[in-house]
């Protein structure tokens, strides 16, 4: 197989962006490609969550292991996570917060003091320093600005309850880390893919079926890809990437008497992704992200094939990268 190259040049065409969604067209590569994309996005593009919490009072309902992941949970903005350093990768501090490379404080007190209910929410969580990591749903707010009723459903995630007299009072590390760690880390809400469908439609069986088998064969499909153009009766396709693969229509056809009435493939090289973000990166940078830290997995996997003694291990993929990809 010497002079073989598997070399090929995806492109990418973006259909709608979003700061927390994105759905753009994948063509010219592989399935192995896609969905090592797929994979690096939900699990390996690093985000910065809390990880650690010191609980000093709480006296609220929640016990303090219930508190502390729900704070986990909440979505941070990170921006700048590329940048920062894993904790356990450090050498500048012990992981105690007061390292600006590495991990960042925020510091919650709340008291109830009258007879209604109190809400805690994530606008009640305070960073010392570093103010563009802030949770993301009060991201852009002035933290010193009072709440008003106007304003009541913009008041954050909720933490807990609290009643009159009973307090909160903590303070938590937030980390960078990536999703495959923990869920918390993972900056996707979902990510999917799928092959782009294309269908023909065979125009001279179709002439055969009366308008009322048109209608009743395109009503067989679920997702409503088929329509009949009120101008031509005709049969034309109306979503082909409403398409679920689930060989309604085709069953259909065959029903009445009529198979090879559609003939649907899908492009094997051709793909639509949708990425959905939780507001931690906005979703466009997510993919760029991914592809940096796609990138770097190649790479260091192109480092270890370049030595010889690793063909036992790998075999003609040693071989293959050392002489180019």
């Amino acid at each position: 197989m010497d002079g073989v190259s598997y070399q090929r040049f995806p492109t990418v065409r973006i259909r709608e962006m979003k700061d927390d969604y994105l759905k753009f067209e994948l063509r010219n590569t592989d399935p192995s490609i896609a969905n090592a994309l797929r994979r690096v996005i939900l699990a390996e593009v690093p985000t910065i969550a809390i990880d650690l919490v010191e609980i000093e009072m709480n006296s609220s309902v929640l016990t303090d292991e219930f508190i502390a992941h729900r704070l986990g949970l909440i979505p941070l903005v990170s921006d700048r996570a590329m940048e920062m350093r894993f904790s356990r990768d450090c050498d500048a501090c012990d992981g105690d917060g007061s390292c600006t490379f590495c991990s960042i404080e925020f510091t919650l007190h709340v008291k109830c003091t009258s007879d209604q209910t109190l809400d805690v929410t994530s606008h009640d969580l305070r960073t010392t320093g570093q103010s563009e990591v802030v949770p993301v749903d009060c991201a852009g707010l002035n933290d010193d600005a009072p709440f008003s009723d106007d304003t009541l459903e913009q008041r954050g995630i909720l933490i807990v309850k609290l009643r009159r007299g009973q307090e909160l009072k903590l303070r938590a590390i937030a980390r960078k880390g990536i999703g495959k760690d923990h869920a918390k880390w993972s900056p996707a809400a979902t990510v999917t893919f799928q092959y782009e469908p294309e269908i023909h439609i065979n125009e001279a069986l179709m002439e055969t079926l009366t308008l009322e088998e048109k209608r009743e064969w395109v009503e067989s499909c679920p997702t409503k890809v088929f329509g009949i153009d009120p101008a031509t009766q005709q049969v034309v396709v109306v979503d082909a990437e409403a398409y679920a693969y689930d060989d309604e229509v085709r069953k259909k056809a065959e029903a009445m008497g009529k198979p090879g009435l559609v003939d649907i493939i899908s492009k094997e090289d051709s793909f639509i992704f949708t990425v959905e973000s939780t507001g931690a990166i906005k979703a466009s940078q997510m993919v760029l992200n991914s592809i940096d830290v796609l990138k770097e997995k190649l790479d260091a996997v192109r480092m270890s094939l370049e030595n010889e003694e690793n063909d036992d291990q790998f075999g003609e993929l040693g071989a293959h990268m050392r002489g180019g990809l």
